[in-house]
């Protein structure tokens, strides 16, 4: 019981704010947690990916370096890996030869590679002359940056790479970065 006089406990001054500051800090907490988690869900579950883009992609035909033209509804069907490259990206040079064992080892398996040049044709072109590719690779230039974004690469930064599943090409991973031998045998598994 409250003495004759003494405010309530829930109209204290000093309980007021503390108790409400707390609620809100805690709200904002999971706020947060919240945004985080679905973040993180978009980020890495196999079946997140803005399907949209997806579809679209299937629809997307590119310039071979040899005077081709490269349709990528006829990749369909198939585990495809798309990896957005440049010439005058270091690492991008790097990892060629892995994406190219890659392609030897599991093409048998149903395997396809599809690299996707973010450059000018005659960068390109010269460079496979030095460093031919068993996969085949499409001459995207700046608008495969744009692409590579509405497929999971917020920043556009290369190398990125992404593998699309054969039952219904949708995004299965990506990577934005290097990829390392252990991520492909993975993805493979």
């Amino acid at each position: 019981m409250t003495p004759p006089g003494a405010p309530e406990p829930s109209e204290s001054p000093e309980c007021a704010p503390a108790s409400a500051a707390r609620r809100r800090l805690l709200y904002a907490g999971v706020a947060g947690a919240a945004a985080l988690g679905g973040l993180a869900c978009w980020r890495f579950a196999p079946w997140a990916g803005p399907s949209g883009a997806e579809q679209a992609l299937w629809g997307l035909q590119f310039d071979t370096p040899e005077g081709r033209v490269l349709v990528l509804k006829s990749f369909a069907g198939r585990p495809l890996l798309i990896n957005f490259w440049a010439t005058w990206c270091p690492p991008c040079v790097q990892e060629l030869p892995m994406l190219n064992a890659f392609y030897r080892e599991h093409a048998a398996k149903g395997w396809q590679v599809l690299g996707l040049a973010v450059d000018r044709p005659a960068s390109v072109r010269r460079f496979l002359q030095h460093t031919p590719l068993d996969f085949p690779v499409g001459l995207a230039g700046l608008g495969g940056a744009d692409l590579s974004r509405s497929l999971g690469n917020p920043s556009g930064a290369l190398p990125f790479t992404v593998v699309l599943d054969a039952r219904q090409g949708r995004v299965r991973e990506r990577k934005s970065g290097p990829l390392t031998v252990q991520e492909l045998r993975q993805w493979a598994a």
